[in-house]
This record gives C-alpha cells, sequence and structure tokens, in this order.
C-alpha cells in the first residue's frame, strides 16, 4: 500500500522532472509548500534571479480546458487596476499547461508554473486592516468579472447550492463529515435547505452571481505593506459574489470578531462597488453555505494535514453555528 507520504515523493520526484521544459538549471529544487486539492512547490535555482511556483494538480479535479480558462482569467485580471496576482509562465514549448507522467505516476497530470509573489500570509491576531483591504480587493475583482467578456469555451465549476451542498457536492458530502452524528446530520439538512430556499429567493441577477475567487481564505493572500495579493485561484468558478466574503472567514468563522471582520471588508468594499441592504443582510447565509462545504471538505480530504488538524472539532463546532443562524434566518 502506497503511504501519503510515498505518494507525495513520487509527486515531488514528478515535478523537479518537469523542471527542465521551463529552461531550469539541473541546480533547481522543488519544495513542497502546500498540499490539498494539488502539489504546489516553490521552484529555487540559483541560476536565476529569483523563484516560482508550480502547481502539480491532482487527477479528475479540473479538465484541460477548464484550467486554461482559469489563467485567461487571471490575464485579465492582471490587466485590471487594483488587483495583484500570479501569472502563468510559459514553458519553453510556449504552453502555460504541461502534462507530466513519470514511471511512479504513468497517468498523466497537468501542472502549471506561476511567478512568484513576495509578502505574508495575514496574521489572524491582526485582521482588521487586512479584511477592509481585502474587501476593495474583492470589489475590483467582481468589477472585473462583471464587465470582462468570457471568451469562447471558457468553462469553470459552478458554486450553486446544488455544487456546494447538493447533488453535483463538488467537494463530497456534508454527511461525509468527520464526527458527524445522526443530530448533526439532522441539524444540517436544516441548515442546508433553509440555505438552499434563502439563496432561491435571493436570485442569480448578474449583479449578485458571477465568476469569483471561491476560496479567498488567508492561506490565499500575501500582504505586503498596505497591499493584499490574491493567489490560487484553483477553485475559481461562478457563484455569488457575496460568496467570496463567507470563503475569506474559512475556519475562523467561530471568532466573536467576525461582524467585525464583515464591517472592515465591506468598508474596503463600499471604496470601489455599492452592495444594497438586502445584499448586506444576506451575508450570514454566505457565511454558513461556505462552513458546511468546509465540513463535506475536511470529510473528503482528511488525508491532508489541514483536515487533520480540524478533525471533528469542526463539524461539532458547526453546529453551534447552525443554530444560532437557524434561531435568525431558519
Amino acid at each position: 500500500m502506497v503511504t501519503m507520504t510515498d505518494h507525495l515523493a513520487r509527486i515531488g520526484r514528478l515535478a523537479e522532472a518537469i523542471l527542465p521544459r521551463y529552461g531550469f538549471s539541473p541546480h533547481a529544487r522543488a519544495t513542497l509548500i502546500n498540499h490539498s486539492e494539488n502539489a504546489t512547490y516553490r521552484i529555487d535555482d540559483p541560476a536565476r534571479d529569483g523563484p516560482a511556483i508550480l502547481r502539480v494538480h491532482r487527477r479528475g479535479y479540473h479538465s484541460e480546458q477548464a484550467i486554461r480558462s482559469e489563467l485567461q482569467w487571471l490575464e485579465a485580471l492582471g490587466r485590471h487596476d487594483g488587483i495583484v496576482t500570479a501569472q502563468a509562465i510559459p514553458a519553453r514549448d510556449g504552453s502555460l499547461i504541461q502534462a507530466v507522467a513519470s514511471d511512479e505516476l504513468p497517468e498523466p497530470r497537468h501542472a502549471v508554473m506561476f511567478t512568484f509573489l513576495s509578502g505574508q500570509e495575514p496574521s489572524e491576531d491582526d485582521l482588521l486592516g487586512p479584511f477592509e483591504r481585502l474587501g476593495t480587493v474583492s470589489a475590483h475583482m467582481h468589477d472585473q468579472a462583471r464587465h470582462w467578456p468570457l471568451p469562447a469555451g471558457f468553462t469553470r465549476q459552478v458554486w450553486d447550492h446544488d455544487g456546494a451542498l447538493g447533488r453535483r457536492a463538488i467537494w463530497g458530502r456534508w454527511q461525509a463529515g468527520l464526527g458527524m452524528t445522526q443530530a448533526a446530520e439532522r441539524l444540517f439538512a436544516r441548515l442546508s435547505d433553509t440555505i438552499r430556499q434563502r439563496l432561491e429567493k435571493f436570485g442569480r441577477a448578474q449583479d449578485r452571481f458571477g465568476l469569483v475567487h471561491a476560496d479567498i481564505r488567508l492561506a490565499n493572500l500575501l500582504v505586503e505593506g498596505d497591499v493584499t495579493k490574491v493567489i490560487d485561484f484553483d477553485d475559481c468558478g461562478f457563484g455569488w459574489f457575496l460568496y467570496d466574503i463567507g470563503t475569506a472567514l474559512s475556519f475562523i468563522e467561530h471568532r466573536s470578531d467576525v461582524p467585525e471582520l464583515v464591517d472592515a471588508w465591506l468598508r474596503g468594499y463600499r471604496r470601489v462597488a455599492t452592495l444594497s441592504a438586502e445584499e448586506e443582510a444576506e451575508i450570514p447565509t454566505f457565511i454558513m453555505l461556505r462552513r458546511l462545504l468546509l465540513v463535506a471538505w475536511i470529510g473528503s480530504h482528511h488525508e491532508t494535514d489541514l483536515a487533520r488538524s480540524l478533525g471533528a472539532a469542526y463539524t461539532e463546532g458547526s453546529c453551534d453555528l447552525a443554530e444560532s443562524y437557524l434561531a435568525q434566518y431558519g
């Protein structure tokens, strides 16, 4: 049986084998920095001025066309004011997406090289400033998405209720969350149904539903001075624009200062765009949509370090949040 350690070692060897395709020297090294949906590596080469980032995709999550669509959006975002994000680096053959395989991993995987962005992940001890700046960046991204004509063949996942919590369940069924009990399952069924009903009423008007980052959590932000940079668009897709504030609060939804963080995000957002009172009032629904989706993600990704660190306690804590939400919105 191949352990996760062995599997990651094989992907690491695959990552280093692809480096010559990008013109890296034989002394270049790939260092794993994240393993979630994909394996992400920092590439350091003494023959180059600075590092790069290599993402080796897991099999079966995105088609080549979906990855190409992500890169098209990244390129367009890079031309929009107020947004700083990484860009894809072409290989020596000019292509942005490489298919890679090895004797150990014979089934081809897609890989993309990105520019390296400096900065640090925001500290959980000081989030008001970063959240306000993130609100401004989010508004710029939403503004770009509302006005950008999609290229022919553009395809990405849809993060609606069905794709998050329903029949399509992109990240797996929330019913398979770690530590799930019969009482929790009944509670989450009420929660899911309430979210569905409220989102149906909220609607999918063009100013509310479009192309979103869909995973704008702290780990996907880099702060450098007064600039907030957004990375990792691997989960970008179609959803409600306000879903982004729900994802910004990923794994910290239980904190007592969440209302203050939401207010900070809104202050930043209003510098660029407006939100109606109805939209602002629905933000708790998007926070709970994301929370229940993460219960599903932890269950379906239990082998990852992040899922193991959160475990059944995340499901248990979600019950408390669900009770509070349903008391007001259910």
